[in-house]
């Protein structure tokens, strides 16, 4: 049976499942649809680091202006680091909404067929099959060394300590 433990969504009850992954954790891979036809895994960013940005829907203003920020970011991080912005989104969404943004510098990455990185990450909000806002920082070798898990589905992640923690890893 699959772990599970509380949040919320604008007050009211939700369920997360899957194991709460903590600092020192090996990340799990995942199979995450780049559009209809082509996937991406853990392994494809090897021996880069890599801050994966996980959002419920990108076409809302919360995790719009997170994937933005973290779009802007990266132009300081450099090419030893990888944003994956990963969402139930269907790919189609995502591809419009990248290019309407002006987004280029975030992969965007979609949960969409059978919320796999949710569970094995430990975000999928049972009763709406999307994935709870958080964040992952990853080393070059797929430790995790940063997590943050919003309680609230509707606030902002800690962008700042977000950054900081993919700074101390360079």
């Amino acid at each position: 049976m699959a772990q599970e433990r509380s949040a919320k969504l604008k007050g009211n009850p939700i369920t997360l499942i899957g194991p709460e992954l903590k600092a020192g954790d090996q990340a799990p891979d995942f199979n995450l649809n780049k559009n209809l036809l082509e996937t991406a895994s853990l392994k494809d960013y090897a021996g880069k680091i890599k801050l994966i940005s996980v959002v419920p829907s990108i076409d809302t203003g919360v995790c719009d202006a997170q994937t933005r920020r973290f779009n802007e970011e990266a132009a300081g991080l450099g090419e030893n680091v990888v944003i994956l912005t990963v969402s139930a989104d269907l790919p189609f969404a995502q591809s419009r909404w990248c290019a309407a943004a002006g987004v280029e510098r975030v992969v965007l990455l979609s949960d969409y067929k059978g919320n796999t990185f949710g569970q094995a990450y430990g975000v999928l909000i049972k009763e709406l099959a999307l994935d709870m806002r958080s964040i992952f920082v990853v080393d070059a070798n797929d430790k995790i060394t940063y997590v943050e898990v919003l309680e609230e589905m509707t606030e902002h992640p800690d962008y700042d300590a977000a950054i900081a923690a993919v700074k101390a890893l360079l």
